[in-house]
């Protein structure tokens, strides 16, 4: 196995995934929430996301094949399901309904938007099918991608679970200031993956 392409993996996952980009929007997600439960939201995240980007690395072209899902349909939904929970953050919807639900998890956003399609998003699932492809030495070369995938899900845990300290440091100006910010850029980001499916989508729609 080449470090040359681990290091291309390694970089390639950092930069979809994003785990730095990643801990201020869940410090918003989980603003409010104990510690021990936000440890828990962040460790379901986390695993729910690392299963997902496995079986995307090991069988993603086959599953998505058999159950008759492209690539870009995917990228659409996860787009407009996105776009739901930006919406939610841009009107404290979030926020009012934590407050109502403090202790029966009816507001946990470890699968979604956490976990799926933040964490394990459709760039994410597209990365892990053609690093997979593209992996010399046969299962070894497989592990290896899996490998360094689960180093990069792991920093995102480890920054998760800092974000106590960051919703500290911001105070609850900063957070609801950030929290805007934030639903603005994830706004945007549910249209781009709209935008990239219905590119995607189109030429094969037209017969282009």
């Amino acid at each position: 196995m080449e470090i040359g392409f681990l290091i291309t993996a390694f970089v390639t996952l950092f930069v979809v995934i994003d785990p730095i980009g990643l801990t201020p929007l869940f410090a918003v997600l989980t603003q409010g929430e104990t510690a021990w439960r936000r440890r828990m939201i962040a460790l379901r995240a986390c695993l729910i996301a690392l299963g997902l980007l496995t079986a995307f690395g090991l069988f993603g072209e086959e599953l998505l094949a058999g159950i008759g899902i492209s690539m870009p349909a995917f990228k659409i939904a996860g787009g407009l399901l996105l776009f739901l929970t930006a919406l939610d953050m841009l009107f404290e919807r979030r926020t009012r309904r934590r407050e109502g639900h403090s202790d029966d998890g009816a507001d946990d956003p470890s699968v979604f938007p956490l976990a799926m399609p933040l964490i394990a998003g459709p760039g994410a699932m597209a990365s892990m099918i053609l690093l997979t492809d593209q992996a010399s030495a046969g299962w070894l070369g497989v592990l290896a991608v899996h490998g360094v995938m689960l180093a990069v899900i792991a920093m995102a845990f480890a920054l998760f679970l800092a974000a106590g300290l960051l919703e500290r440091l911001l105070g609850r100006m900063g957070i609801l200031v950030i929290t805007r910010l934030l639903g603005m850029l994830l706004a945007a980001l549910s249209v781009q993956f709209v935008i990239d499916g219905l590119r995607e989508v189109g030429p094969a729609i037209t017969g282009a």
